[in-house]
């Protein structure tokens, strides 16, 4: 039998039915000194924002925080960015964010939406994912460009804590560029997906990633149509100003090797 509460005492009240619902929103534009200045930068929920030193002094950096363990089965995440034109900022992360199982055996959801102005540059460069044993996550990321934009993404991707297997993650990235669509692509990994170990996805490999560039100075300079960095990536162009990277690794830190060799094909 469950003894009564003491008098005066509040009940525990019960946990929420779903998670946590949060959006964190940040704005770059011109300071009107050769630099950027954020008019906003708004975290909320799990999700920290924190104003670093940025090394290019035209731009503005960022510093995604996680202030509670998330994303959680049924919690409803989402990051706004909005550059400018003319503006410049860089996105970062300060740790690998993990997603969770929840109570409710909901998916999660985090959105991301990048939206970038004529003249203006954006690096979204946040640290791993990774897909914990249990977790479900649906992942959007999801950018609107000017035509003069650059923009630069990377999205890595860890299938599994050291020794356990993977959650369920399924990763969605699209691009527009001048209202127009540049990419659209779906990839789907852990229980229930089909296909997703075998030789024509990764391999056995538990380190996924992608990085997408793109540029103007891209429409006068594109690789060659399919370009090896090592055994384990490829570079596409796109159609349009992009390239696209796509690597597969043993580990996070194999697949950041990777992807940061990538980077020299950005000059700004």
């Amino acid at each position: 039998m469950t003894a009564p509460a003491a008098a005066g005492a509040t009940a525990a009240a019960p946990p929420p039915a779903s998670g946590v619902s949060a959006r964190a929103r940040i704005a770059a534009e011109p300071d009107g000194r050769g630099g950027t200045a954020l008019p906003l930068l708004s975290g909320a929920g799990p999700v920290a924002l924190r104003r670093t030193r940025s090394a290019d002094p035209a731009a503005a950096r960022v510093t995604l925080v996680g202030a509670m363990s998330a994303p959680l089965g049924g919690d409803r995440l989402a990051v706004e960015t909005r550059v400018a034109a003319g503006a410049a900022l860089r996105v970062d992360g300060s740790a690998a964010t993990l997603a969770l199982p929840g109570r409710t055996g909901e998916p999660a959801r985090y959105d991301v939406r990048l939206e970038v102005g004529e003249e203006g540059r954006l690096h979204w460069l946040p640290e791993p994912l990774i897909s914990v044993r249990g977790s479900e996550l649906r992942q959007r990321v999801s950018a609107e460009l000017a035509p003069g934009a650059r923009l630069v993404v990377r999205d890595e991707q860890v299938l599994g804590r050291t020794g356990e297997g993977p959650g369920r993650l399924s990763s969605r990235l699209t691009v527009r560029r001048g209202g127009r669509p540049l990419l659209d692509q779906q990839l789907d990994f852990g229980p229930g997906a089909l296909g997703w170990d075998g030789g024509a996805a990764l391999g056995g490999y538990r380190a996924v990633g992608q990085l997408l560039v793109v540029g103007p100075e891209l429409t006068a300079r594109k690789p060659e149509a399919s370009r090896v960095l090592g055994d384990t990536a490829v570079v596409t162009p796109l159609v349009g100003p992009a390239l696209l990277v796509t690597a597969v690794a043993p580990d996070a830190l194999q697949l950041r090797r990777t992807l940061d060799s990538a980077l020299t094909f950005t000059s700004w």
